[in-house]
């Protein structure tokens, strides 16, 4: 509902606010109001549900396993599922020859759902609204929070008391930056572009059961399909690459050379590439993500705290993961906020390291192994083993996609995986060798 005040206070007496309307604040804050925790959410933005998405800045959600039930908690799984279509693999697109799919699971049964970010958000905004104790406040920019005064500060508006600040304003994050938090920002030299494939003849152009992408070694496209039959490209390019094509006519040029298969498809490329903005891709690492003054506590979560890049479809999916943490430290608690949050982030925050490394790491994966020949032989070989040795060998990809294990415990899964491979390997040659030698043996003395 819409409020013109500053947060209400709750039962114990803390007025509760939620920095940001995005996906993460939304989920917060409707997991806050069906505790009976009356929470104010400001938001720098006009509501996107009458102002609509910025152009070229929804880079399609890919939501799995942990996003789903994530969303499960609020009653917006299956609704979510509605508005999204499943991809069931990569679909690898060289610049010459026939693309090849790549399932994502052993069994061919796994996948990720492509999701509008729009209308994710919009999804959890009607249900923030809806939710008993919620309050949104759009066109309310915060600049930061005043821990001594327990004030939230306002731009062009008076200061707001709140007791709790819930920061989930982005990896650009006003409240952060008004804390002197330890930031670590880390710059890829890749920006990235969105572009659209239209629907063909009123059907989708390309397969719509798949993750489309362009390796091409130091930059790739990548490409998830919508409800309306078009797909929403994305660009990862250096960012220099970008200012290198000046023309329409260049632009052209350039893709008809580097992605042959799919430039016939875009009408509006030229349009696109021009008005379309490049954006960052950082990853950032802040501690502590708490700070607490004689006035308020503050908390980050989402990108505020741990934003990562979108290679491995975890941003959506690990902040979400922050709200569900959030809402479980309370409950743990009874309701203590400064042992709640100090627990929230106690727990999260070797689990966000590791997604973070491992997100970098598939962004190699996706512009040059995807499209080697000794990688598909791999992921085959991965995907026997899962069949042959199910639940007990499980790849990377499948426990970070679709499980809930914690990400900071998957590294060590893997390694003591390999590990129990790599024995066994070593038995099964050790045990070979005997048997060819005593063989050898018994052929020799049965010689005349």
């Amino acid at each position: 509902m819409a409020g013109d005040g500053g947060p209400a206070a709750g039962e114990g007496g803390e007025r509760v606010a939620i920095v940001g309307a995005g996906l993460a604040g939304c989920l917060l804050a409707v997991l806050l109001g069906r505790r009976g925790v009356p929470v104010t959410v400001y938001e720098r933005r006009p509501d996107p549900r009458v102002s609509g998405a910025e152009r070229g800045r929804s880079i399609n959600l890919a939501v799995s396993a942990r996003g789903l039930a994530a969303l499960e908690q609020v009653g917006l799984r299956e609704r979510s599922l509605k508005q999204a279509l499943p991809m069931h693999g990569r679909m690898v697109h060289p610049v010459s020859g026939a693309p090849n799919f790549q399932p994502y699971g052993s069994d061919r049964g796994r996948a990720i759902n492509s999701i509008s970010r729009a209308e994710l958000n919009r999804s959890l905004l009607d249900t923030a609204d809806a939710t008993p104790g919620v309050t949104l406040r759009f066109s309310q920019r915060v600049t930061g929070v005043d821990t001594a005064a327990g004030t939230l500060l306002l731009e062009d508006a008076d200061d707001e008391p709140a007791d709790v600040v819930l920061a989930g304003d982005g990896a650009y994050s006003a409240v952060r930056g008004s804390l002197g938090l330890d930031v670590d920002a880390d710059f890829l030299e890749h920006g990235y572009k969105e572009l659209t494939v239209p629907p063909k003849d009123g059907e989708f152009a390309l397969d719509p059961d798949a993750l489309h992408i362009w390796p091409r070694g130091t930059s790739m496209m990548i490409a998830l399909p919508n409800l309306d039959r078009s797909f929403t490209c994305t660009l990862f390019w250096p960012k220099d690459d970008f200012d290198a094509l000046g023309t329409p006519e260049e632009v052209a040029a350039y893709f008809e050379r580097h992605y042959p298969d799919v430039a016939g498809l875009m009408p509006d490329l030229a349009d696109d590439y021009e008005h379309n903005p490049v954006g960052s891709l950082v990853t950032v690492r802040a501690w502590p993500w708490t700070r607490r003054g004689d006035g308020a506590a503050v908390a980050l979560l989402g990108d505020a705290a741990h934003a990562i890049v979108p290679f491995f479809g975890q941003g959506a999916n690990c902040a979400f993961e922050d709200c569900i943490e959030i809402d479980r430290c309370l409950t743990e608690t009874g309701g203590d906020w400064a042992g709640a949050l100090s627990l929230y982030q106690e727990r999260r925050k070797a689990s966000t390291d590791a997604i973070a490394e491992m997100a970098l790491d598939n962004f190699i994966e996706m512009r040059d192994r995807v499209a080697s020949p000794v990688y598909r032989a791999k992921q085959a070989a991965t995907h026997a083993l899962e069949r042959c040795l199910a639940g007990r060998y499980v790849s990377r990809y499948e426990l970070v996609s679709f499980s809930t294990m914690p990400y900071a415990e998957i590294p060590a899964r893997i390694r003591r995986q390999n590990r129990i491979l790599a024995a066994a390997a070593a038995g099964a040659a050790a045990v070979l060798a005997l048997t060819v030698r005593a063989l050898t043996v018994r052929t020799r003395r049965r010689r005349p």
